[in-house]
């Protein structure tokens, strides 16, 4: 009985360490960023770092503006996750509500599949397929564009959605289903009124996942979007958030105004996942209030 008793508290103090250590990993890295991305802010200024439109680091009168490399990934992400969620929700209520055990095998396996398949693989292809049919369908000088990388971005975001999405729908209580269909309730009407709302923390879990891909993606949109530093437009060039500090800091100086600059950057993209987080929690809480 002691035993147990013993090991019941050494259970409890692991999983307390456990807890501590993943809040103590977020406030370093929080904190190593402010450290390293709140001096060049200060030296270029605020708002001609966020709202600048010429980004010219290695010139001889250097320019730190990030607006283009913002809204891009803005544009990609929200364009990513506008054509990826429909198609995420869609197939996992066929994995999950529909498909028998044999055709939601082999799409599941599939599914996995892209989830294994390595960033640079998504963007070779995108590189040598997506890229040239680009080209040649819409007539332009190159193929690498905001356009291509949000294609690239929706097929990698798709496993993520899906996944826990599944899970999420499996989870729902048969009594909430079946109670439905006593009230005379369609297998659709059920599944869109009943399933997909007691899952939707679920979903949105898996949906935020996917932005956090979308957002975070560097090695795949760098070979797909041109890594240009223009205004995003859907058939031009652009850099992403992710590309502009990837090819750069191999080269910045320690110390430089530039690699302050590159982390900077990364200091905004940390703020602009944290802030997505914060709202998708405050409005599935508010959801839940109501």
């Amino acid at each position: 009985m002691k035993i147990r008793v013993m090991l019941e508290k050494v259970m409890n103090v692991i999983l307390c360490l456990s807890g501590v250590t993943a809040i103590a990993a977020v406030f370093v890295i929080s904190l190593y960023m402010l450290i390293n991305g709140v001096p060049a802010i200060q030296k270029v200024g605020l708002v001609p770092f966020l709202f600048g439109q010429t980004w010219r680091s290695t010139g001889s009168n250097p320019e730190y503006g990030i607006l283009p490399f913002l809204l891009t990934s803005v544009y990609g992400t929200f364009g990513a996750c506008l054509v990826g969620v429909p198609i995420g929700l869609m197939t996992s209520v066929f994995l999950a509500k529909i498909a028998n055990s044999k055709i939601a095998g082999v799409v599941t396996g599939a599914v996995e599949l892209l989830a294994g398949i390595p960033s640079v693989v998504y963007g070779l292809i995108g590189m040598l397929v997506l890229v040239p049919n680009i080209r040649t369908i819409f007539h332009l000088k190159t193929g690498t564009t905001l356009f291509s990388a949000i294609i690239v971005l929706t097929i990698m975001i798709l496993p993520s959605i899906i996944n826990v999405s599944v899970t999420a729908l499996k989870a729902v209580p048969k009594e909430y289903e079946e109670a439905s269909y006593a009230l005379g309730a369609t297998k659709i009407e059920t599944i869109f009124k009943v399933s997909i709302p007691a899952a939707k923390s679920g979903i949105a879990a898996g949906i935020v996942l996917g932005i956090g891909r979308a957002v975070g993606e560097a090695m795949a949109v760098m070979m797909v979007a041109g890594n240009v530093a223009n205004m995003p437009s859907f058939f031009k060039s652009v850099t992403f958030l992710t590309t502009a500090i990837a090819k750069e800091m191999a080269y910045a100086p320690n110390g430089s105004l530039q690699k302050q600059a590159l982390y900077s950057i990364a200091l905004v993209l940390f703020i602009f996942i944290m802030v997505i987080n914060m709202v998708l929690n405050i409005l599935l809480k508010g959801r839940k209030e109501k």
